[in-house]
């Protein structure tokens, strides 16, 4: 493993235990850490390794949601989009849209009049800041052979939502929390009804040990009845597991930019969307209730998203062979028996256990990466923090070029300090906006942290060690698939992996054995999570959604 030994946690105090390190689990931390609360957010596995890095890494305001009338999510996630374009805009940037529907079958609730109405309330209730321009070449590679109607819009993309969440937990172990990945809940300890405390076990060394804690939030996504399970709560059934896969692919001609909101072979939702320097298509709708460490794209996911894509660009020049990898991740929904997939809301939900005999322990349904600070506003309010909402926030929109001139500058700053060509520090700060300064910092005292990680990229191993000091990364999955996530690009191979776990030990002292440990390991989680391989072969289709 990559990091120093860490401090031990047993017996120690806490206000909070948060129980899951994805995108709702670390906001959670963040405020009530920011709240003055002493708080524990763990992860079994590595921050934001789950649900949250395969999404389909939009801040959207769920356009879709306004045919299933939840107005209040649709309101509310807009108001919260707008929040991260301000808050974090080296990470969340907006994205135009075309809304493409075929007219052939088109539901009378979907005239064009009725389509422009919804759009307008969806720019209108995001506070109608920016002015939407349409992509008129984009559109003309869709499919000529269908009639369609086409809509411009606007919502907003994370491109990295792991690191994102990265930089909410440096803020949160600012404020005083304690973060540590690699480590189980075995227990929710409870006496007379009410939490104690937890017994957890450290995934690195096998130690076993307690803590005390006067409240849990189990926010581990999928996982949410496992957690309860093992706790040994008696509580119904909370997650209907839904699996969502995707497909990336070349980018093509008129894509760059845009982003596509049509329909799939079937009907449901689909997009098409710039990302990374390559495309990403998705998603599924698959009944899962296994184990989410498991979860993987069926071959016939795979063959529905292309022939989904294929249908709707047949002239992209693309084949299966083009397929550069799949991963799929499983939506914590709402259990609901019966219901039509598509209509389980997206709203998240906060179980109180009090209701099945234990006080003092949460556990969080749902939720999606935009409206993740919302919920922890909630969640912090349900365990007696006083939190106020935030002030409005279209009293004082940005300036137009502020965003890029801000940008701009953190780059040349960058560059000077670091001594490395600006186009590498554009890179180094779009991903990590103020805090390029510090790993340039780093970078100026030693050439071997100039260096990139691979030949293939701009990314410099000052980025790496920066991960491992700073934001908790234990492993080299832990730098290059989420601290410093260059191996999901287009180019990365095995040869980058090794080149980048070479100059990564070089510089963090380790010795040979440690560093061909890291990079086989690391391979392994690559081809596990990303499916790298050969999409030659079509598979008979299959249905893949509910």
């Amino acid at each position: 493993m990559c990091t120093a030994e860490r401090a031990p946690l047993a017996g120690r105090h806490f206000d909070v235990l948060v129980i899951g390190g994805g995108v709702n689990g670390v906001a959670i931390a963040r405020e009530c850490a920011c709240r003055g609360k002493q708080t524990l957010v763990i992860d079994q596995h590595d921050f934001a390794s789950g649900t949250t890095s395969r999404s389909t890494r939009m801040i959207h305001g769920g356009l879709r949601y306004l045919e299933h009338l939840e107005i209040g999510l649709v309101r509310e996630s807009l108001r919260e989009r707008e929040r991260l374009l301000c808050q974090s805009p080296h990470l969340v940037r907006p994205m135009q849209f075309l809304l493409a529907l075929s007219n052939e079958h088109r539901p009378l609730m979907r005239s064009s009049l009725a389509i422009r109405t919804g759009l307008w309330l969806y720019h209108s209730w995001a506070g109608g800041q920016r002015q939407v321009t349409p992509n008129y070449e984009l559109e003309r590679q869709l499919d000529a052979g269908r009639s369609w109607s086409v809509f411009s819009y606007e919502d907003a993309q994370c491109e990295f939502p792991e690191r994102l969440i990265a930089e909410w937990l440096t803020e949160a172990v600012t404020a005083g929390a304690t973060a540590r990945n690699y480590t189980r809940l075995l227990q929710v300890l409870v006496r007379n009804g009410r939490v104690t405390g937890a017994r957890l076990r450290d995934m690195l060394t096998g130690k076993e040990f307690e803590i005390i804690a006067h409240q849990v939030v189990n926010a581990s996504g999928p996982w949410v009845d496992l957690v309860a399970k093992a706790s040994g709560l008696k509580s119904a059934q909370m997650i209907g597991g839904v699996r969502g896969a995707h497909i990336v692919l070349p980018q093509f001609h008129g894509i760059s930019g845009t982003g596509v909101y049509t329909e799939a072979v079937d009907g449901r939702p689909f997009f098409v969307i710039p990302w990374n320097g390559q495309v990403l298509a998705g998603t599924t709708e698959v009944a899962d209730s296994g184990n989410p460490d498991n979860t993987q794209p069926s071959a016939d996911e795979v063959e529905y998203l292309f022939k989904s894509f294929s249908s709707l660009f047949p002239h992209a020049g693309l084949s299966r062979a083009d397929i550069r990898y799949s991963f799929a991740g499983v939506r914590p929904l709402p259990y609901s028996p019966g219901k039509k997939m598509a209509s389980i809301t997206r709203r998240h939900i906060i179980h109180n256990h009090r209701e099945d005999g234990v006080s003092g322990m949460l556990s969080i349904i749902g939720g999606k990466l935009t409206t993740a600070m919302t919920l922890a506003r909630e969640v912090a309010r349900e365990l007696g923090i006083h939190v106020k909402e935030p002030a409005n926030i279209f009293a004082a929109p940005a300036p137009a070029n502020g965003v890029e001139s801000s940008f701009r500058h953190w780059a040349r700053l960058v560059a000077c300090k670091a001594g490395i060509p600006e186009s590498c520090a554009q890179a180094v700060a779009g991903w990590h906006g103020r805090h390029a300064l510090a790993i340039a910092q780093t970078a100026s005292f030693n050439p071997k942290l100039r260096l990139p990680l691979c030949e293939h990229t701009c990314h410099i191993v000052a980025e790496a060690a920066e991960a491992v000091r700073h934001e908790f990364a234990v492993t080299l999955a832990d730098i290059l698939l989420r601290r410093v996530p260059v191996a999901l690009g287009a180019c990365w191979s095995e040869p980058c992996s090794y080149q980048a776990a070479s100059r990564i030990g070089c510089a963090l002292g380790w010795n040979e054995s440690l560093i061909n440990t890291e990079f086989e390991r690391f391979e392994a989680e690559r081809e596990k999570f990303l499916h790298p391989g050969d999409y030659r072969v079509p598979h008979p289709p299959a249905v893949v959604n509910g």
